[in-house]
């Protein structure tokens, strides 16, 4: 498999999430956003699952839009400030307010230990391709040719870094959260033990 096998939607609401991703995040999370889709369609094309493309990739641009300055919330785990952020975005798209509340589910589900595939196919990919990048979990299920490519194009600068002092930051105003039990299980040492940041990944 390589990159070019790989459904990227091409919308304009596919468009606009990129360009919210791109306006709000620095080039670290910009980046993690766009390999948080790829990961996830390599996976779904690897093992035949079905899945809305366009839902997925809106999902994946916005799903840590949360943790941005301007959306971040003292009182709100920051994957329902981005579930917000995105009914609010995909109204302006035009989107029903069933697609609206499904794009809402899949960013806030990204967070949860395990999304069922039968019930909720891009929520599944989504959890599953956010751990990949970031705490690098499963990270051999990722196809050998489109993690070279996927690298190369969007690289993962200070990512390990930059997440790290984010999710601990939430986790610390919002001990309550889901972010506040994955920094008391000692996620910010799992990111930094991330296979996708060795030499020659």
């Amino acid at each position: 498999m390589k990159l070019d096998d790989l459904v990227i939607p091409d919308t304009p609401a596919c468009r606009g999430a990129y360009e919210v991703a791109a306006r709000y995040h620095t080039p670290s999370l910009l980046n993690h956003s766009v390999r948080a889709y790829l990961w996830a369609a390599a996976y779904a094309r690897d093992n035949g699952i079905a899945f809305d493309a366009e839902l997925l990739y809106v999902s994946a641009m916005l799903h840590d839009i949360g943790m941005a300055p301007e959306f971040d919330s003292h009182t709100v785990p920051f994957e329902e400030a981005g579930g917000h952020v995105a009914w609010a975005f995909c109204a302006g798209a035009g989107w029903s307010a069933e697609r609206r509340a499904r794009a809402s589910e899949v960013i806030v589900r990204h967070m949860w230990d395990e999304v069922p595939l039968a019930e909720d196919p891009e929520g599944h990919l989504l959890e599953l391709s956010t751990g990949m990048d970031i705490s690098g979990r499963r990270t051999e299920e990722i196809p050998a040719e489109v993690r070279r490519e996927v690298l190369a194009l969007h690289p993962r600068l200070e990512i390990a870094e930059e997440f790290a002092a984010c999710i601990s930051a939430q986790g610390t105003r919002k001990p309550g959260s889901i972010a506040g039990r994955f920094v008391r299980g000692g996620i910010t040492e799992r990111i930094a033990r991330n296979p996708l940041d060795a030499p020659g990944a």
